[in-house]
């Protein structure tokens, strides 16, 4: 059986684990925008803004945000200058790609020795061991590539106190307009890659950072009248860390992820899963900010308690907010996603609420990809 989803810092992890991890450092995002993007994270999602860099700390290629809620820390990040240094890394992501996530960070507590282990293994570098300090102290940085552009950097910060990184500095906002709405932390992530890429990336994570296949989802579960795709879950060997990874499968029509991979430009990161201890709060603090999600018919919830049981919630109170439930042998789950964040149809977020169950919301699944293909159908590229 699988151990709980929410392992807290400190916790023992699997004494055979080469490659040891913490839990979700950080992840980046690379944008057009970063001030007007944090802003919206801020007001939207109820983060709050933590620290800075950019021309005033002497950062003259790009400038970046920290933003945070609880465990959960975002970092928006835009080129200053386009065609210089970082800047243009920066603003060739965001041509190519739009709004899109870089770096899914990984803390470690040894950044060098985690780029060592896995580039033996066959990952390709991109940053080698990097140590950057301050008054605050130093930390490590290392950065290893996926899929598409994404990279998984290797942060090791036991020696650092400061506010995030080297280079950031601490925001002070006087009177404060976040309002969380009780985000904890990254439940998981999810890699959307061409087709007949699944298994090369699923093969990648087990062989190069050493984790686990937690889940399989063929066409035969994941599928509609229209369009179908293939998913495997991987997982690290203490489980903070869950990447799922979907490829398109046959259909008649246009899938979501082929749909994806066309507006962002090629594989990448589709979307963020966010926890939280009350759904039903999170979710109408967000419709109350203006974030958008997915609907199904109201006949779902007509046969919801005979298809999942008795569950704590008031079914009316799911009904109006459009949230899902499933449950698997441990228990039961609360989940919604929301519309995509920016124009390109590519990223989008899940809100989560584990109520002791370990699984993905397979039962879920077709109410959620009719509803995908209804707003497909809509935007004309179903």
């Amino acid at each position: 059986m699988m151990q709980t989803v929410n392992v807290e810092p400190g916790s023992p992890s699997d004494t055979d684990d080469f490659l040891p991890i913490n839990g979700t450092d950080y992840i980046e995002f690379y944008v057009g925008n970063a001030k007007q993007a944090a802003y919206f994270y801020k007001h939207a999602f109820g983060f709050r803004i933590e620290a800075y860099r950019g021309l005033e700390t002497g950062s003259t290629d790009v400038v970046s945000y920290l933003l945070r809620q609880d465990k959960i820390r975002f970092v928006f990040t835009s080129a200053l200058r386009p065609d210089t240094g970082s800047g243009r890394i920066v603003s060739e992501h965001v041509r190519k790609h739009g709004d899109g996530i870089r770096d899914i960070a990984l803390w470690v507590d040894d950044a060098a020795g985690s780029h060592q282990e896995t580039v033996a293994r066959g990952a390709r570098s991109v940053v080698a061991p990097t140590t950057v300090e301050d008054d605050h102290g130093r930390v490590v940085l290392a950065s290893i590539a996926t899929y598409g552009d994404t990279i998984h950097t290797f942060v090791e910060r036991s020696d650092y106190s400061g506010p995030f990184l080297p280079g950031f500095v601490a925001v002070s906002e006087g009177e404060d307009i976040a309002r969380p709405i009780g985000l904890k932390y990254v439940d998981h992530c999810v890699g959307n890659v061409d087709l007949g890429d699944m298994n090369k990336f699923v093969s990648f994570y087990a062989d190069v950072l050493g984790f686990k296949q937690l889940v399989s989802f063929d066409d035969k579960d994941i599928s509609t009248e229209y369009t179908a795709l293939m998913s495997k879950v991987m997982s690290n060997g203490n489980e903070r860390i869950k990447f799922p990874i979907n490829e398109p499968a046959a259909g008649k029509k246009r899938s979501q992820i082929e749909e994806y991979l066309d507006f962002y430009g090629g594989p990448g990161v589709q979307h963020v899963a966010m926890a939280t201890d009350d759904i039903i709060e999170t979710v109408s603090a967000m419709r109350a900010r203006g974030i958008d999600f997915l609907t199904v018919p109201g006949t779902y919830y007509d046969e919801l308690v005979g298809r999942v049981g008795t569950i704590d919630e008031p079914i009316d109170e799911l009904r109006r907010l459009g949230i899902l439930v499933d449950r698997d042998d441990e228990g039961y789950l609360l989940q919604i996603f929301s519309k995509p964040v920016q124009d390109r149809p590519t990223v989008f977020y899940e809100i989560i609420q584990r109520r002791g169950a370990r699984s993905f919301g397979k039962g879920n699944f077709k109410a959620l990809f009719e509803a995908i293909e209804r707003e497909q159908e809509r935007r004309g590229t179903l």
